[in-house]
């Protein structure tokens, strides 16, 4: 009961607008032009390099002067991940260096790309979203990042430190299953199932939040209730815009990779696929959830709007006869018999009464209320 109070009540806090719109700076730029989209999140690009093949294994913080004398090593797995994006004219040093076409890089500075893979010259270049839910339930954060694969080099473009590869990088330390035993079309398929993998435990926090507004939508239903419904339907409309162009994106991954990936892994991307329509269906049912909750707030709104109705109606309707009786004996007519009778106050407060009472009982014989 504790943890689903908790979840109700992350639920209902206040949120951030996932949608808020951003200053287009790039309005009238030609084809190609480096600018970056997003927030500045970090002070400086931080580079990391990751050596491996089957025997041994190094990772460690470079510099951008650094780079080449690394990619002379060529007998070895070499993953490069570049975090911070808002340096441009590093991200063009980075460019030149590898041979990354601009408008390739354009679309890796700009952060609200559409999730999308293609086969651009002599390397493969895949953009996708990466979302994280914090486990204090804070606002959901949705992080587009961006991969080259580029004769046995592959280099990841993230605008912030913190992503869900910590397994992937787990595994190629302790050289746990055959992941050091494979090229870098492999690792590629590894961060992308990082990705996918990380969207079933966003949903399943989501999960949790609706199962959570349904008993709010019938013990609590208000206003507060409401925005909380409206916000999740926002979160599952960020969700839906990042997951499902990934469809698209493993089928290019299988069909059109070579000669950048290997056959030897076309049942691992198989798999992605699958898991990528299965999310997609768990998201669907969300959805449907997602509506059937706001239907039953209004729902529930509405039968306590009905309720009050009835209340206010049974009480005019009891007023209606004492007003008239009220209004008669109030017009001061002259010559009004009933004004000289001793007892007549009393007589007509007892039948005002009487009438009351007659009323209510016939309310409730009929259980209006």
């Amino acid at each position: 009961m504790t943890k689903k109070r908790s979840i109700l009540r992350r639920a209902l806090m206040p949120k951030i607008n996932l949608f808020t719109k951003k200053k287009n700076t790039k309005l009238g730029l030609p084809p190609g032009a480096f600018v970056f989209t997003g927030d500045k999140k970090l002070e400086e690009v931080h580079v990391e390099v990751t050596l491996y093949d089957e025997d041994t294994y190094e990772q460690k913080s470079v510099t951008l002067e650094e780079l080449p004398q690394i990619l002379s090593q060529r007998e070895k797995v070499l993953w490069i991940d570049v975090t911070g994006l808002h340096d441009v004219a590093a991200m063009e040093q980075i460019a030149t260096l590898f041979g990354i076409n601009r408008l390739t890089m354009e679309d890796i500075l700009d952060v609200d790309q559409r999730p999308k893979m293609e086969v651009v010259e002599d390397y493969l270049h895949a953009s996708v979203k990466m979302i994280q839910k914090p486990e204090n339930g804070g606002a959901m954060d949705v992080e587009q990042v961006s991969f080259v694969l580029k004769n046995g080099v592959l280099v990841t473009f993230q605008e912030r430190e913190g992503d869900v590869f910590s397994y992937v990088r787990g595994r190629l330390s302790t050289s746990t299953g055959s992941i050091r035993k494979r090229r870098a079309d492999y690792l590629l398929y590894a961060l992308l199932d990082s990705i996918v993998d990380s969207y079933f435990v966003v949903l399943e926090s989501i999960g949790q939040e609706l199962e959570a507004l349904e008993d709010a939508a019938i013990n609590q239903a208000g206003d507060h209730t409401l925005n909380a419904i409206y916000f999740q339907r926002k979160q599952l409309m960020a969700i839906r815009r990042a997951i499902y162009p990934l469809r698209e994106v493993s089928g290019i991954f299988q069909k059109y990779g070579d000669p950048h990936v290997s056959k030897s892994i076309t049942p691992f991307l198989q798999d992605m696929h699958e898991n990528i329509t299965q999310v997609i269906e768990v998201l669907d049912g969300f959805r449907d959830l997602s509506n059937s909750v706001l239907d039953l707030c209004m729902n529930v709104l509405s039968n306590k709007m009905n309720n009050i109705m009835k209340v206010l109606t049974v009480i005019s309707t009891i007023f209606i006869p004492l007003s008239f009786v009220a209004g008669v004996y109030g017009m001061n007519f002259e010559f009004m018999p009933e004004l000289h009778y001793r007892y007549g106050y009393f007589y007509v407060l007892g039948g005002m009464v009487l009438s009351m009472l007659i009323m209510l009982g016939f309310f409730r014989w009929k259980k209006w209320f």
